[in-house]
């Protein structure tokens, strides 16, 4: 499933931002039937646009309600959205893959290590994950009054090479037992394994920096001596 809304606050339209012929959200549903993971690719979005051109590129449409359109709708209500629609068609779903839109450097292989890691039972949850590339063990808050706290000062003077490694969803793709999808109503859970990507197909897209890093990487990729 592809959650694709219309509206974005940072980058207007972002999954339909052009980037080496195709929209972004193309990349997306081409690695994921490039993968051969799934019976059925879905975007959800509440633009015709984006469905239109979802369709285009072998993805199944699916209109989503405005309600659930907006800046502060998380992406679990619009995956149970769509799976109490295929419910009514009479088609549930065993796994269940969230792949954003906006992730175009992301391949089928990553796609399919990440569906690979889910063993119901066992491990019902999975994600892309990309190893953090700043100190995280000396991460700060701000106060009220503008002072800074340090989040575990039982760690922030450790060497880096003596802190524990630290990674982060990446926020490209995301693999779940359904059942407990739907109980938990959330991509996190019990047993979580994550696909080690590297940095440069990690590139999610929320603002102009990261199409810069995008067109950077796409260099790197097409010209490996630079």
């Amino acid at each position: 499933m592809i959650p694709a809304r219309g509206g974005s606050k940072r980058l207007h339209r972002k999954a339909l931002i052009e980037f080496e012929g195709k929209p972004l959200l193309a990349y997306t549903i081409l690695a994921a039937l490039e993968s051969n993971c799934f019976e059925k690719v879905v975007t959800s979005s509440d633009d015709d646009e984006i469905l239109d051109i979802a369709s285009s590129f072998g993805s199944i449409p699916y209109k989503r309600d405005t309600a659930l359109a907006d800046g502060l709708t998380t992406t679990a209500p619009v995956l149970i959205d769509v799976l109490q629609h295929e419910e009514k068609e009479g088609d549930s779903w065993d796994i269940l893959a969230c792949l954003y839109a906006t992730a175009p450097l992301r391949t089928a292989e990553d796609i399919s290590a990440v569906v690979d890691l889910v063993e119901p039972g066992v491990c019902d949850y999975a994600m892309a994950v990309s190893q953090a590339d700043r100190p995280v063990h000396q991460a700060l808050t701000a106060g009220a009054d503008g002072t800074l706290d340090i989040v575990w000062p039982e760690l922030v003077n450790l060497n880096s090479q003596a802190a524990p490694q630290y990674m982060f969803g990446n926020g490209s793709t995301y693999a779940v037992h359904t059942p407990a999808f739907l109980e938990n109503k959330s991509l996190y859970g019990p047993g979580l394994r994550g696909h080690m990507m590297p940095r440069e197909r990690s590139v999610d897209i929320d603002t102009e920096d990261d199409l810069e890093l995008l067109k950077y990487y796409a260099q790197t990729r097409n010209n490996p001596k630079r």
